[in-house]
């Protein structure tokens, strides 16, 4: 049986002179976390729009969508586009998809629902509570104000801010934390990751 093929979608970093490229940029360990989920990682190139991409989308024929955390949404509006065709895409082909921390803000704002600014969040950890209960890395200004319709809350921080939600009836979760950014991957996510991928 072949890896079922994650796409991932990408950071855009300008270079500044001399050479003025914008670049896209993943980080090597969230192609490392997909791949321990047993899926086979594939950039999604940032600048397709479009017919383009719905062409590149027919030619990779991707399993799962991985939409990655970065720059705030409204931040990158190119981003913010790729992201919002990536949704539609997976949810008129009923493809599995995982969100996190700005990807997660991403699916409640399409759904949506508004976004608010928290304090407490930037480079800590803290214990969830709800579904899933347990300790996990925190790096975000930024969460979802209420429950984006259509999906249910599955953890909270302890001040309550929504952590973690999963679809009512897509195999979709967003998570707020950086699974990749742990010294070691967590085996809850890797194998959360997993069954939604699989």
């Amino acid at each position: 049986m072949t890896a079922p093929i994650v796409i991932v979608t990408q950071r855009r970093d300008d270079t500044g002179p001399p050479h003025m490229e914008t670049r896209d940029a993943l980080d090597h360990r969230l192609a490392a976390f997909v791949a321990a989920a047993g899926g086979l990682p594939v950039p999604v190139p940032s600048a397709l729009t479009g017919d383009v991409l719905a062409g590149w989308l027919d030619a990779i024929k991707p399993d799962a969508v991985v939409l990655s955390g970065g720059a705030s949404i409204g931040d990158d509006t190119l981003r913010d586009s790729l992201e919002a065709a990536l949704l539609d895409h997976a949810a008129r082909v009923h493809l599995p998809l995982l969100g996190i921390c700005r990807g997660m803000q991403m699916m409640g704002h399409a759904a949506g629902a508004r976004l608010q600014t928290v304090t407490g969040h930037v480079a800590t950890s803290h214990l969830l509570h709800g579904d899933i209960a347990r300790c996990v890395n925190s790096y975000h200004a930024q969460s979802l104000a209420e429950v984006p319709a259509g999906y249910s809350v599955l953890a909270r921080a302890p001040d309550d801010a929504i952590e973690a939600i999963g679809h009512d009836t897509r195999p979709w979760e967003g998570w707020m934390w950086h699974p990749e950014r742990e010294a070691r991957f967590a085996p809850q996510d890797v194998a959360r990751l997993k069954g939604i991928i699989t």
